[in-house]
């Protein structure tokens, strides 16, 4: 019989925030899936998950997924993983694949989870906590209210991104935005919302940082802004 895949989100950072399915299906699997851009490297899902599971090292599988800009070498590291799943749900495995936040928001997961339901395997995924709902809340603040809606971006690619979304949008969640604060700052300076926006850096983790947005501090790369159009 095979076994099955479970993609599970395991928050944002603080282990408390792991739900209580997560952490019994990750005792309960054989195997515990864990992406990597290479071999060897620290995982930030699998410590997280650690604090609230004492998970067996001979349980842990690392899953390379290669970040390189090729996209036909990305396809294929992604299939290579897929068919890596495929073989061990092949043996009756039960695998708890991990990624950080929630596993629908641009997880990792996706990749495999769209290849294996494919093929027919059994397969499940298991929400967690995403960042920015995790570090609204420890700011005191609502991403909507009433008749509102939201956007999120997940990278930025260039400031006129952020314009015409803010457009569209009563208020914007962008992803990964360490690097480019200050221009996003400059825009808001422009349309008069600089104390419109809110900065959560390392949520749950070290050097966690929830307040407003500071131009000309450094952040890290777990860093999102949201942004209001009221506050």
């Amino acid at each position: 019989m095979k076994g099955k895949l479970y993609g599970i989100g395991v928050g944002p950072g603080d282990p408390e925030l792991l739900t209580l399915k997560a952490k019994r299906l990750i005792e309960e699997c054989d195997i515990v899936a864990v992406p990597v851009k290479k071999e060897g490297e620290d995982s930030v899902a699998l410590n997280i998950a650690k604090g609230a599971v004492d998970i067996p090292e001979g349980k842990i599988r690392e899953i390379v997924f290669t970040m390189v800009k090729d996209k036909a070498k990305r396809e294929a590291c992604r299939q290579a993983a897929a068919e890596e799943i495929m073989e061990l749900l092949d043996e009756g495995k039960s695998i708890a694949m991990l990624a950080l936040g929630d596993i629908g928001i641009y997880s990792t997961y996706a990749y495999v989870h769209k290849r294996l339901l494919k093929a027919g395997y059994d397969v499940e995924m298991v929400s967690g906590i995403p960042s920015f709902c995790a570090g609204a809340s420890k700011a005191g603040i609502s991403i909507v209210e009433g008749n509102e809606g939201f956007g999120v971006i997940p990278s930025l690619k260039g400031i006129d991104q952020v314009e015409k979304t803010l457009g569209v949008f009563d208020n914007l969640v962008i992803m990964k935005v360490g690097s480019h604060v200050k221009e996003v700052y400059d825009l808001l300076v422009e349309r008069g919302m600089e104390n419109n926006a809110i900065i959560i850096s390392n949520v749950g983790m070290e050097g966690e940082y929830v307040g407003p947005l500071i131009p000309d501090r450094a952040y890290g790369y777990f860093t999102t802004m949201i942004i209001k159009s009221e506050m």
